[in-house]
């Protein structure tokens, strides 16, 4: 795997390093000692997978809290999505600081969400699905969520249409620069 940092700390794009052939190609996407090397979370607790019908699906922007924070390793398997991460770990020098990439079937990269991060996508495609590897159990009580379209965001979402879920919608703006939960 090829470990690209991103602008946000513990923040990684993940590129397969495949070996190909004329049957295709072979990669690693998940390596307990390479990921160690990095510093990055090698626990699954559990894995899931987000299946989309149309395109402009927008979910998120949701996280655990303490003492349930939660570190990601996401893939979109079909389609394609926007996916957005957002650090809210009150001590960093990039505290709630957003960053964007393109996770797609034909690019097949992957996004490491370290613990302390909000993330959300919008699908670019219909029948985009994305798959989670997650290093946390989930504790309803310690889920919460920034609003997709917080003016103090302000994510540029690519597609005007957007299909966002009432929970998504409700969830409070950001309220003296801080997440409301």
């Amino acid at each position: 795997m090829i470990f690209t940092k991103l602008s946000l700390p513990g923040a990684y794009i993940l590129e397969l390093d495949r070996r190909t052939d004329e049957r295709g190609f072979f990669a690693r996407t998940f390596c307990r000692q390479e990921f160690a090397e990095y510093g990055l979370d090698t626990c699954i607790a559990q894995c899931s997978i987000s299946f989309n019908r149309q395109r402009g699906t927008i979910r998120g922007m949701h996280y655990q809290a303490v003492p349930h924070q939660e570190a990601k390793l996401l893939s979109c398997t079909k389609g394609s999505v926007y996916d957005v991460i957002i650090d809210l770990r009150e001590d960093s020098a990039t505290y709630l600081k957003w960053e964007a990439v393109i996770l797609s079937e034909q690019n097949r990269s992957m996004l490491y969400v370290p613990q302390g991060f909000a993330h959300g996508f919008q699908t670019l495609q219909d029948n985009s699905e994305i798959f989670y590897q997650i290093s946390e159990f989930y504790h309803p009580e310690s889920a919460g969520g920034l609003r997709w379209n917080d003016p103090k965001l302000a994510i540029p979402w690519p597609l005007t249409e957007k299909i966002v879920s009432r929970r998504d919608d409700s969830f409070p703006l950001l309220r003296d620069g801080r997440p409301g939960q």
